[in-house]
């Protein structure tokens, strides 16, 4: 088969789960039936990579167009790259991972008779604060967005729950929509100890702390969580490794938000603003006593794998796909919904709380998590039902 991948994110550019996904996804892809199948990937960025069974291309960003509106800029740019991610030649399948590649996708289809997939890494009409960043053009990406499922031949739901969105939303048959969850290498995320690469980033091994790691967006709860810290026990140390802000306004609030839990926790808050390795998240996805995923919106949650795998117990709100990954009272807890107040606020901080007065629950949660990552969420498995999809539709 000659397979297409079409996505924002590739490494090195990866900044969300999107781009873990088709990451390791890729790299199961040409291992299977001894590499026969041909994987070509487009993708936004520089990329060069020209392997027996893999081709990686990178678009560069166009020549800038002139805008009404500067917030029409992202949408614009999106728009031209895939144009030029359209005009690949030929392919059997196509599968595209997130809105900023329906629309090459959505040509594809037509110029190459290709099949069309897609993978539901989130939806836009459950993301209304993106207007904050795309202005009108929000409209637009949720356009394309709904234009693509409803040509596609076949879509990849990352959970039960994005299952029924699809369907909901878009008017998707039931018989298109495939549950295929994302996945993780236990190999590369597993228990790792360098409490020098704690220091160089200013958290004290000494002191048990709470973890979070993520985008600075609305969707990930991250501010929901910095209102939290107040009502944490004394004796905690928070750690929040949180860059790649979605405007220099929620940026901003962002580092309001912080300064003013400073000033209320009753432990150190250490902010790490830039996005770090994977190398050294491991670590600190390691040695953290508990690791915290507020999401307001999550179609699945692969950060919770992450670290699960490295033995850390868990907690989380429990929305779209988290449920799927997270076992409430077996690797983690799940904290409800209810609004995004001070309520939530404090249902986060009370089950943190929760598990950081009982180590011994902590390391029973720990060790089911790494043991479950490790028994339902491999990449080969993935792998193996998505070629297995790509072979149904052909």
């Amino acid at each position: 088969m000659r397979i297409v991948l079409l996505t924002n994110e590739y490494p090195p550019h990866i900044y969300g789960g999107a781009g873990v996904h088709v990451e390791y996804l890729t790299k199961e892809l040409i291992k299977l039936e001894s590499g026969g199948h041909n994987v070509q990937v487009v993708c936004f960025g520089d990329q060069d990579t020209r392997q027996e069974n893999l081709t990686v291309r990178g678009i560069a960003a166009p020549a800038p167009i002139a805008v009404h509106d500067p917030q029409h800029s992202k949408f614009f740019d999106t728009m031209a790259r895939n144009l030029e991610m359209a005009a690949i030649g030929n392919a059997d399948i196509v599968h595209c991972h997130t809105w900023y590649s329906h629309f090459a996708g959505c040509l594809l289809k037509q110029l190459a008779g290709a099949k069309l997939v897609l993978t539901t890494h989130s939806l836009e009409p459950h993301r209304p604060w993106k207007a904050e960043q795309l202005g009108t053009a929000y409209h637009a990406s949720s356009w394309i967005e709904r234009t693509a499922y409803q040509n596609a031949d076949a879509v990849v739901a990352v959970s039960p729950q994005m299952r029924t969105d699809v369907m909901a939303l878009y008017g998707v048959e039931e018989t298109c929509v495939h549950v295929i969850p994302n996945g993780i290498d236990p190999n590369e995320y597993r228990p790792t100890f360098n409490e020098d690469v704690l220091r160089s980033y200013g958290i004290d091994p000494a002191m048990p702390y709470v973890l979070f790691v993520g985008r600075v967006t609305r969707q990930k709860g991250i501010i929901h969580l910095v209102h939290a810290l107040q009502y944490l026990l004394p004796g905690i140390q928070v750690v929040l490794a949180a860059g790649a802000p979605d405007t220099p306004e929620i940026e901003a609030e962002m580092a309001q938000k912080v300064a003013e839990a400073r000033r209320l926790t009753h432990g150190p808050v250490v902010w790490i603003s830039r996005m770090m390795p994977r190398e050294h998240l491991v670590i600190a996805y390691s040695h953290a006593a508990v690791f915290v995923c507020p999401s307001v919106y999550e179609p699945f949650g692969i950060i919770n794998l992450e670290a699960m795998a490295c033995e850390t117990a868990v907690v989380a709100t429990d929305v779209g796909g988290i449920p799927t990954v997270v076992e409430h009272g077996k690797t983690g807890l799940l904290v409800p919904l209810a609004d995004e107040g001070d309520t939530f606020a404090r249902a986060l901080a009370d089950g943190i709380n929760e598990l950081m007065r009982d180590a011994a629950r902590r390391t029973t949660f720990a060790r089911a998590g790494r043991q479950r990552v490790v028994d339902c969420f491999s990449w080969g498995a993935i792998a193996s039902r998505t070629l297995d999809l790509y072979r149904a539709l052909l």
